[in-house]
């Protein structure tokens, strides 16, 4: 029989989509998954993000860290202060009104999350940061976005380098000042939110790789995906890998306090 051992959860911020063009369900790519349990070394499961079903304490409660995923709707922009245009494309209200107010209780509370292209988003908005609704329509900015055709490799393929702050949070993590990544995203931070402190950036200045200042947990959150090919690709491993360090450090502090509160 083999032994139980019991892993950190880690919870993942699902989305809704329409499987077959109409049966509503809330999922997440298998890559995060992945991601999650073979190289952070953590219980990966999907949150159904809908105040309907779940709450925010409650999720704090259940999970020890969160996995904030990309996602094809976006952060609407009345979370921000501005009208909502053609160029902000698809939205997900309900996902907003779990992850923004999750963010901001994790950053209180030093529960881990790390966020990921919307994700990463949603960390900037949720602290009272701003976003760009396209990217590729600003003078001297690049095409950021997804390849529109190809196979899932060349989607995903490293594009782009990523050039952090030396001997900034990510350059001692990564042991280098400079990387390549994928970039498959529309939008982009305009302006950072309180506290967000950008440490990396794309050659045309696009931000790339934020933590917030002086929280107590892990908050890295990055706009490409480092979830695809996470096992092998030296960039997306340390990430993941520290991120399981900080949910499963987290997770023995809180079983700690309550032993001792029983």
């Amino acid at each position: 029989m083999t032994a139980f051992r019991k892993r950190p959860v880690v919870g993942i911020i699902g989305n809704m989509n329409l499987l077959n063009e109409s049966y509503p369900v809330h999922a997440g790519g298998t890559m995060n998954s992945e991601a999650v349990a073979e190289v952070a070394d953590c219980m990966p499961i999907i949150i159904p993000s809908d105040p309907r079903y779940v709450s925010v304490p409650e999720l704090l409660d259940l999970c020890d860290g969160f996995l904030l995923t990309g996602g094809r709707p976006n952060v609407h922009p009345q979370e921000y202060g501005e009208d909502e245009t053609p160029a902000h494309g698809d939205f997900d209200r309900c996902r907003d009104a779990i992850a923004l107010p999750l963010v901001r209780a994790c950053v209180d509370r030093g529960q881990p999350f790390f966020g990921i292209c919307r994700g990463f988003q949603e960390v900037n908005v949720a602290m009272g940061g701003t976003l760009y609704p396209e990217i590729r329509d600003l003078p001297g900015r690049m095409n950021h976005r997804m390849p529109p055709d190809g196979t899932i490799e060349e989607k995903f393929a490293l594009r782009h380098k990523v050039s952090f702050t030396p001997g900034g949070v990510f350059a001692r993590l990564m042991g280098a000042d400079e990387v390549m990544t994928n970039t498959l995203h529309g939008q982009g931070i305009k302006t950072p939110g309180a506290r967000v402190v950008i440490d990396g950036h794309a050659p045309d200045g696009t931000p790339e790789a934020i933590f917030i200042k002086d929280a107590p947990g892990f908050t890295l959150s990055v706009q490409w995906h480092p979830e695809y090919r996470a096992a092998l690709d030296p960039v997306s491993r340390p990430l993941f890998q520290a991120f399981g360090r900080a949910v499963a450090d987290f997770a023995s502090r809180r079983d700690a306090g309550l032993r001792r509160s029983a």
